[in-house]
C-alpha cells in the first residue's frame, strides 16, 4: 500500500524563492521526486490539506498537481488521490500534440448545426480535475454549499474575463450559471416586470433568446438592423412604442450574420437604452480576440448585464456559464439562482475553478482556437466565390444563398448529401421574414479532409439550384 505524504513533509523542504507560487509548489514536489526523498507511488498530501499547511489556496495547490500530471512527474487516480509516478511513466503530451476525439459521423449525416470543438488537451484537464475532486474533505459532498463556498470560482472567472473589454468588475458582480442558457433566464428573472413585459431583440436573432422569454411569459419584438448591427432611430421607436424593459444583443458577433457591431453604433445604442431605461443583455459567448469597441459594460455599466461561457473556447459538457450583473446588482441576480436551483453542484464548481486557474488554460484556448480557425478557411476556400461571411475567430459561417434557392430547400438538399446545416428560419421571429441563406458550424471533430469534404457538396449544390424554387 502506498505511503501518504504528511503535509509538514512538504513544508519542511527546501523551497524556491522566485515564481508563481503553484509553479515554486509543483517545483518543491519535483525537486523531492528528483532527491528521493519522495518515491514513485507515495501519495501526495489531500490538496486542502496541504493548502492548510502552507498558508496558500487550494486552488494553487491544484494547479501545482496539474503541473506535476502534465509533466508525467504524478499520476492523478480517481476516487484516490495523486501519486508520485513511476520513472517510467509516459510523458504527457503537451496540448499542440494532442489527437482529436473522433465522433462518428450519425447516420452518415455530418453535423454541422453546432460548433463542435476538438481535444487539444482539455479532456485530459477536465479528467485531472475531476480526480481531485476525489480529494475533497467528506463534509463538502454531504452539505449545500454557501455562499463564500463559490468564491473561488468567481474569482476566477473574474481573471479569466480579464482580456474582455469589460471595464471593473468585482467577484460580487458574477453569478455562475449552468451555462449561457440558463443565465440568460436568471437575468430576465432579475430584470422582467409586470404581467406580459417585452423583450427587444435583433429581427434575426440567437433562438435563445425568444426561448427565455417564452418561459418568463414575455413578448419579444425584433429591431432592424443593416450591416453595422441594431438601427438605433428603429430602437427608440419600437422601445417607446411596445414600452420594452430589456434589449438582448451580441454586438460583438451576431448569431447568424457575424456582424460585429462598430463603437460609434454601440455608443447610439447605448445612448438611447439610456435614455428610455431600457435594461443591455450582452451575449458574448463567442469570444472574438481582435475586438477594440467597448462593451456595453463600459458605455452604460448602470444597466448592463454580460454573458458568457467556457462552451465555445473550451467545452460544452460541464454547463458552465458566468452571469455579470450591474454594479450593484449582483444580490439581485444571486438571489435569484439561489431561489431557483441553489446554485450550481460545489464538486462542479471545483472542477471549472480548477480548470480556470490550470496555467495550461489559455494555451489550450489559444490552440483550439488555431485548429478551428483551419476549418474556417477551408469552408472559404471551397464557398469563397459566393457571399459568405466568417471570421477566423468565429466557429460558424453565414452563407446567403444564390438565386434559386431557399434556406429550407437548401437544407434539405444539403442533408440529402449526409450535411446538416441550419436554415435562416431558426433565427427568425415567428411573425418574422427570413433572408434566403443558411448558416455552416465548424465540426472539428471530424478530420480535416471530411469537413472539406461536406464544403465541395455544399459548393456543388449551390451552383446547382433547382428548376423550380420550392419552400
Amino acid at each position: 500500500m502506498s505511503d501518504t505524504i504528511s503535509p509538514d513533509k512538504i513544508v519542511s523542504l527546501p523551497q524556491p524563492t522566485a515564481g508563481p507560487k503553484y509553479k515554486r509548489v509543483a517545483d518543491t514536489i519535483h525537486s523531492a521526486i528528483r532527491s528521493g526523498d519522495l518515491r514513485a507511488g507515495d501519495k501526495l498530501p489531500p490538496v486542502r490539506e496541504l493548502a492548510w499547511s502552507l498558508g496558500i489556496t487550494p486552488g494553487t495547490v491544484a494547479r501545482a498537481y496539474t503541473l506535476l500530471t502534465n509533466a508525467g512527474h504524478a499520476v492523478a487516480e480517481v476516487g484516490r488521490g495523486t501519486f508520485v509516478a513511476h520513472p517510467n511513466a509516459r510523458i504527457a503530451q503537451t496540448p499542440r500534440d494532442r489527437e482529436y476525439v473522433s465522433v462518428p459521423v450519425q447516420d452518415g449525416k455530418l453535423s454541422l448545426f453546432s460548433p463542435q470543438l476538438p481535444d487539444l488537451g482539455q479532456v485530459a484537464l477536465i479528467r485531472d480535475a475531476f480526480a481531485r475532486i476525489g480529494e475533497t474533505a467528506p463534509e463538502r459532498l454531504l452539505h449545500y454549499p454557501t455562499r463564500d463556498a463559490y468564491r473561488p470560482l468567481r474569482e476566477a472567472a473574474v481573471h479569466w474575463l480579464r482580456n474582455t473589454p469589460l471595464g471593473s468588475i468585482e467577484e460580487s458582480d458574477v453569478v455562475i450559471v449552468h451555462g449561457a442558457q440558463n443565465g440568460l433566464s436568471v437575468i430576465l428573472q432579475a430584470i422582467l416586470r409586470g404581467a406580459r413585459p417585452t423583450v427587444l431583440v435583433e429581427d434575426m436573432a440567437y433562438p435563445g433568446f425568444r426561448r427565455s422569454a417564452d418561459l418568463l411569459r414575455a413578448d419579444v419584438v425584433g429591431v432592424p438592423s443593416d450591416e453595422h448591427g441594431l438601427l438605433p432611430d428603429a430602437l427608440a421607436e419600437i422601445a417607446r412604442r411596445t414600452g420594452a424593459q430589456v434589449l438582448c444583443t451580441s454586438p460583438d458577433v451576431h448569431n447568424p450574420t457575424l456582424i460585429c457591431t462598430p463603437s460609434e453604433r454601440r455608443d447610439a445604442i447605448a445612448d438611447v437604452c439610456r435614455s428610455l431605461d431600457l435594461q443591455i443583455i450582452e451575449d458574448n459567448c463567442y469570444r472574438r480576440t481582435d475586438i477594440l469597441a467597448p462593451s456595453y459594460r463600459i458605455l452604460a455599466p448602470e444597466r448592463t448585464w454580460h454573458l458568457t461561457s467556457i462552451s465555445k473556447v473550451l467545452t460544452p459538457a460541464l454547463r458552465i456559464g458566468f452571469a455579470t450583473a450591474p454594479r450593484g446588482r449582483g444580490p439581485d441576480l444571486r438571489q435569484i439562482a439561489e431561489h431557483g436551483f441553489f446554485g450550481i453542484a460545489q464538486p462542479l464548481a471545483e472542477v471549472a475553478e480548477q480548470i480556470l486557474t490550470a496555467p495550461e488554460t489559455d494555451e489550450i484556448m489559444q490552440s483550439i482556437r488555431l485548429r478551428m480557425a483551419e476549418y474556417v478557411r477551408v469552408a472559404v476556400n471551397a464557398l469563397g466565390t459566393y457571399r459568405l461571411t466568417w471570421h477566423e475567430d468565429v466557429p460558424f459561417l453565414w452563407l446567403p444563398l444564390p438565386q434559386g434557392w431557399r434556406g429550407a430547400a437548401f437544407c434539405r438538399a444539403a442533408e440529402a448529401r449526409g450535411v446538416q446545416i441550419r436554415s435562416a428560419d431558426e433565427f427568425a421571429l415567428r411573425d418574422g421574414r427570413a433572408p434566403h441563406a443558411v448558416r455552416i458550424a465548424v465540426n472539428a471533430q471530424v478530420p480535416l479532409d471530411r469537413f472539406e469534404s461536406a464544403m465541395l457538396q455544399l459548393r456543388d449544390l449551390l451552383g446547382h439550384p433547382p428548376e423550380q424554387i420550392s419552400v
